[in-house]
């Protein structure tokens, strides 16, 4: 029989401590509890269970001394009582394989779905360091996403990282399912961190559906639960889609939203101490969202790539806001998803002339550069003269430039609502539309 037949019962044998190590509870303090006798064994990060009476409950170490722990559990203090055994579990790692594509799981790596889910050989630590800069390959080609607006004025191309910005209920979890099943990747990665708990079945069933979770791999923590398993999502999703790009795989990483992560962050970070900043996120935010960046993006020769996007949360669509203004400076590009272009029914709901591809000048050819680059003077000419227009005050003739804008931007709108192409070739045929659109325009202009 072939050994790797037993690879998963390997991987649970060996998660198997055959001496088990324990402190106790010593008191209360800020919403963490105090435990002694685990100071000389636990670092920084690392994991710890209670055992009640009632119930165990999964804790982190925030800090720590000679003489005590300072550990914020996931599950609250209810219940905890002066003596209570505390087990010391390790460091925070999990045991990825390639079975677990096509399944839900929580922030630890336990399934959601109660179907059992087999264990890899190598413990991944979930808070690894990024590839070595020097050693990384470079951005791949253009990758289709089935969006016309996506595929020319904000090309993606392979091991980019990007943010999408958005309000709530502006299309965003929409768009984003819809990237996982059109853009072409060997595996995907969803980071649902915070989300409502009716939304992760309805996102899992409906917005991605059967197809699109048979090369997934879904990552929920919920907003009821505690910020250490909010922020942790994250982590254990990139983790595993750092193991699928060690088996040389291309992996789409989806995170929904790094906003809630940052938040999650702030929670953790003040109750263990550390000076609230601005708008209370402390200090490190900044460097644990680069940290979990950099870590997308492709990898070191002989590897995969990860293409990332992540999901930003901005309230009343203010780009200014402390997370959305450090992710900016962080990611390949930006794209903004704005409302009052959503309320008029246009899907998705991007803001050309506000978003940006840093891969825009490699990804492109010279032709379809060009095509972009008029067609976005003609949208910001509207832009500009829109009120004018909208209150009756201009006069066709006035400005030759103002008349194409009014007669081309009706196309253009509706080429940037085009998702309807889903194979790899529509590329092309979404370079041809835009041509077609922008050279149109001087014969038409001519015969008003």
């Amino acid at each position: 029989m072939n050994v790797s037949s037993f690879a998963p019962l390997i991987g649970d044998l060996e998660d198997i401590n055959a001496v088990g190590r324990f402190g106790f509870v010593t008191g209360t303090e800020a919403g963490l509890i105090k435990v002694s006798g685990l100071s000389g064994l636990a670092r920084v990060g690392d994991i710890v269970k209670t055992v009640s009476k009632d119930q165990a409950n999964f804790g982190e170490v925030l800090s720590l001394s000679a003489q005590e722990l300072h550990v914020l559990l996931s599950g609250g203090m209810q219940g905890v009582a002066i003596g209570d055994r505390v087990q010391f579990i390790g460091e925070s790692a999990i045991k990825p394989d390639l079975s677990w594509v096509g399944r839900v799981l929580n922030a630890y790596g336990r399934p959601l779905d109660g179907k059992p889910l087999p264990k890899g050989h190598f413990p991944k630590p979930i808070r690894a360091t990024p590839p070595n800069a020097t050693q990384r390959r470079r951005l791949g080609g253009r990758l289709e996403t089935g969006f016309s607006v996506l595929n020319t004025f904000l090309p993606i191309v392979r091991g980019q990282r990007i943010g999408l910005f958005a309000g709530s209920g502006v299309g965003k979890s929409t768009l984003l399912a819809q990237l996982a099943q059109r853009v072409a990747a060997d595996y995907v990665v969803i980071a649902m961190i915070g989300e409502r708990g009716r939304e992760v079945r309805e996102f899992v069933e409906d917005t991605l559906g059967p197809e699109g979770l048979k090369k997934a791999v879904v990552v929920a923590a919920t907003s009821d639960q505690s910020p250490i398993e909010r922020r942790r999502a994250a982590w254990t999703a990139m983790a595993i889609a750092e193991f699928l790009r060690s088996q040389g795989a291309h992996v789409l990483f989806l995170a929904d939203s790094l906003t809630r992560f940052c938040d999650a962050h702030r929670e953790i970070a003040v109750a263990g101490g550390e000076a609230a900043a601005l708008d209370g996120y402390p200090a490190s935010t900044s460097q644990t969202v680069m940290g979990l960046c950099e870590r997308a993006g492709p990898g070191p020769e002989g590897e995969g790539d990860i293409t990332a996007i992540f999901s930003v949360l901005v309230a009343g669509s203010d780009m200014e806001e402390p997370v959305a203004d450090l992710v900016r400076g962080v990611l390949d590009g930006h794209v903004i998803l704005d409302r009052a272009i959503a309320e008029r029914g246009r899907f998705p709901a991007i803001d050309v002339l506000r978003s940006v591809s840093r891969s825009f000048d490699k990804a492109l050819d010279d032709e379809t550069k060009s095509l972009v680059a008029e067609a976005r003077s003609v949208l910001a000419t509207y832009k500009d003269a829109e009120l004018m227009i909208q209150a009756g005050l201009y006069k066709s003739g006035a400005d030759t430039m103002i008349d194409k804008a009014i007669m081309l931007r009706p196309k253009l709108e509706t080429f940037l609502a085009n998702g309807e192409e889903k194979e790899i070739a529509d590329s092309i045929s979404h370079q041809e539309k835009l041509a077609g659109i922008i050279r149109a325009a001087p014969q038409k202009r001519e015969r008003l």
